[in-house]
């Protein structure tokens, strides 16, 4: 089964008068709903997109703030993205949910509103605390338009890659995709640290639960130690471990992260 991103087409979701988009690769069955996390949207998913080895349609969600979709909103939390994530899957009906990061933590939090997910695909969900030191710099770059500082200090501040990585990252073709990306950034990670998820309440969640971790980042802040918190309490959830990966197998092994990402979801069935 071969896709491509020749595929894939863009749909939109009105909620309350807010324009979401999505890309939609075709397929049957139930969907598969992607929620990508801060400093990516539906386009820098799409090479996991074409390695999903699965009939069904696969959706990737476009956020508020990113391409197509409206702005953040002045009123903007993690509630906010909650709320938004509920309304596209009542569109849906049912859905597989996928979510990285950011992403990752809205999907946990959205499927204990009672929403119907046959199956949910955590990879390395954040939480608070999460880089609150970086939040007022970042914010201050960005208000400043300096949305390359903004991307550097996400990648140092936040990542904790070298000041070399940033400058060969700087090089390559992804820095201007990455300086868009920057401008919701600030309060993405300022609703992180504002937000405490109901971790208590997800031992009750009735979906099956498959959280991913990049293996080389176990143990480590920022991305292991937020992992370890989830996978306490998640004490059934079933994990799969990246090897020689970190926080970013959707850009370096993209191929590898598609295959855990179906077989998570045929273990689900």
């Amino acid at each position: 089964m071969t896709f491509t991103h020749l595929d894939i087409h863009r749909i939109t979701l009105d909620h309350g008068g807010t324009r979401l988009t999505a890309e939609v690769r075709p397929g049957r069955g139930t969907p598969i709903l992607v929620v990508p996390g801060v400093m990516a949207d539906a386009a820098t998913w799409r090479p996991v997109v074409d390695g999903i080895d699965l009939p069904n349609p696969v959706v990737t969600l476009n956020r508020r703030g990113r391409a197509g979709s409206d702005a953040l909103g002045s009123h903007y939390s993690a509630s906010v993205e909650i709320d938004d994530l509920r309304h596209a899957i009542g569109a849906f009906g049912e859905v597989h949910l996928v979510g990285w990061s950011y992403g990752a933590l809205i999907a946990l939090e959205t499927a204990l509103c009672g929403v119907q997910i046959r199956s949910l695909t955590a990879y390395e969900p954040v939480a608070a605390p999460f880089a609150p030191d970086a939040v007022e710099p970042i914010r201050a770059a960005v208000a400043a338009g300096d949305l390359d500082r903004a991307v550097e200090l996400v990648n140092t501040d936040v990542s904790g890659f070298s000041a070399d990585h940033v400058a060969e990252l700087r090089r390559s073709p992804a820095w201007s995709i990455l300086r868009l990306l920057a401008e919701p950034l600030a309060e993405e990670l300022g609703a992180i640290n504002a937000y405490q998820p109901s971790m208590d309440s997800y031992r009750d969640l009735q979906t099956p639960v498959t959280l991913i971790l990049g293996a080389v980042n176990e143990g480590l802040e920022p991305y292991g130690t937020a992992f370890a918190a989830f996978a306490t309490a998640l004490p059934g959830a079933r994990v799969i471990r990246l090897p020689g990966q970190g926080h970013l197998a959707h850009v370096d092994a993209p191929a590898e992260l598609a295959h855990a990402i179906a077989g998570a979801i045929r273990v689900a069935g």
